[in-house]
C-alpha cells in the first residue's frame, strides 16, 4: 500500500471518487455481500424508491476497468462498501472525504473497508471519539429457536411518549451522550419516522407514571433482502428476567413475515450477554463490522 500523504504516483484515485452514480450500479456493488452493505443499500433503494436515479454528492464511486467496483454512501453516516484491501478504492474515498470536509457523525460498516478508510482519514479527521473495531456482524434466515413473546409488537404513533423516552436512554447508554441536547428534533423526527414506517417493536408494561416500554428494538436499515435490526434495550430494572431472547424472536418472526427473508444485527464483541442471546435465538456469525465515533 503507498504511504498516504506520500502521493499515489500519478494513480487515478489521485482525482478522488465519483459522485452522482447511478443507483442501480450502486446497488449491483452491494448485492455482492448484501448484509455488509445493508446500511448503504437501504439508502439507494429509499432513493429509487422516491424516483431518483442518482443520489449527488451523497453517493461515491469507484471505476475500475470502466466498470463501478467500490461506492460509499455519504451521509449522516459515512458508509464504504468495498474490500478492506482494495486500496485503490479507498484512496479515492479518502481524498473525497477530505476534499468535502467532515459531515457525519460516524463511519460504519463492513471492518476492512471502515478500517481501512479510517486509517487515511484520521491524521486529518482525527481523533475519534471512539473507535469500535471488532462488531460481530450476525444473521438469522430462519424461524427463531426459542418461543417469541407475544407481548412484542409494532409501536403505533400514539405511544411516542412513551417510545421517545426508551430511545433515547438507549443511545446514551450506547453511545454516550444524548441524542436531544441541545433541544434538537432531528432525532425525535427520526424515532418518529421509524413507528410511522412499522420499524419499530415493543413491550409495553403498565409502570407507576403510565405505559412504559420494557423491551424494543428497531429496524434500523431495511433492503429488500435483509432487514437490520439496531437499537435493542431492555428497560434496567427488568434486565436478567428473560426479556431479550424472546422479544428478539418475536421481531425475527414479524420482520421475517412482512419486511425481508434475512435479519441482522451487528454487536459489539465484549458484549458477552448479548452475543449468548442471539445466539439461543438462532443468529450466527457472518463478518465483523467496525464504527468510528465522533
Amino acid at each position: 500500500m503507498t504511504r498516504w500523504g506520500a502521493g499515489l504516483g500519478g494513480t487515478r484515485s489521485d482525482l478522488g471518487a465519483a459522485t452522482d452514480v447511478d443507483l442501480h450500479e450502486a446497488l449491483r456493488v452491494c448485492d455482492r455481500d448484501p448484509v455488509a452493505s445493508v446500511l448503504a443499500a437501504s439508502r439507494v433503494e429509499a432513493t429509487l424508491a422516491e424516483g431518483g436515479r442518482r443520489a449527488g454528492t451523497a453517493l461515491w464511486g469507484f471505476r475500475r476497468d470502466g466498470r463501478l467496483d467500490a461506492v460509499c454512501w455519504a451521509g449522516a453516516n459515512l458508509v464504504p462498501v468495498c474490500r478492506g484491501d482494495d486500496d485503490e478504492a479507498l484512496d479515492a474515498f479518502a481524498r473525497t472525504a477530505l476534499r468535502q470536509g467532515r459531515r457525519c457523525s460516524s463511519i460504519v460498516g463492513d471492518a476492512g473497508a471502515v478500517l481501512g478508510l479510517w486509517r487515511r482519514l484520521e491524521p486529518s479527521w482525527g481523533p475519534a471519539r471512539e473507535v469500535r473495531a471488532d462488531q460481530p456482524s450476525l444473521v438469522i434466515d430462519h424461524e427463531p429457536l426459542v418461543d417469541a413473546d407475544p407481548a412484542v409488537r409494532l409501536a403505533r404513533p400514539d405511544e411516542i411518549g412513551s417510545v421517545l423516552p426508551a430511545c433515547v436512554h438507549m443511545f446514551l447508554e450506547e453511545v454516550g451522550y444524548s441524542p436531544v441536547e441541545g433541544g434538537g428534533t432531528a432525532y425525535e423526527s427520526r424515532v418518529r419516522a421509524l413507528i410511522a414506517g412499522q420499524r419499530s417493536y415493543v413491550r409495553m408494561e403498565r409502570g407507576p407514571d403510565g405505559p412504559q416500554v420494557v423491551f424494543k428494538a428497531e429496524l434500523g436499515a431495511v433492503t429488500r433482502e435483509v432487514a437490520q435490526v439496531q437499537g435493542v434495550w431492555v428497560t434496567p430494572s427488568r434486565r436478567g428476567q428473560g426479556l431479550s431472547a424472546p422479544g428478539m424472536a418475536a421481531v425475527v418472526r414479524l420482520a421475517r413475515a412482512r419486511v425481508a427473508p434475512l435479519v441482522s444485527l451487528y454487536v459489539n464483541h465484549y458484549n458477552e450477554r448479548a452475543l449468548a442471546s442471539y445466539e439461543r435465538v438462532g443468529f450466527h456469525r457472518v463478518g465483523t463490522y467496525a464504527t468510528v465515533l465522533f
